[in-house]
């Protein structure tokens, strides 16, 4: 994994691990979203902490369709390429 998608998904487990009461170790790129049971709010916070840590804009709309963690760094990183 290169550095930014390795920023990204330390990023992700972070945040996921605050919200889901999870070890980050838990996680990996094929963690689905759906199997964590996530919430409108939470797919918020992720969005806002992932501004803030990479000072970058992260729709939301968008954000929500990926599927796994997987999909959701290939997302972010390529908002970091633009």
């Amino acid at each position: 994994m290169d550095e930014d998608r390795q920023e990204v998904f330390d990023a992700l487990c972070t945040r996921a691990s605050q919200l889901f009461g999870k070890d980050p170790s838990e996680f990996t790129l094929e963690t689905k979203w759906a199997d964590l049971g996530i919430k409108s709010v939470q797919v918020s916070q992720i969005t806002t902490y992932l501004e803030d840590e990479l000072d970058i804009e992260v729709p939301y709309m968008k954000f929500r369709r990926c599927a796994t963690f997987g999909e959701a760094v290939d997302f972010v990183v390529d908002l970091l390429d633009e």
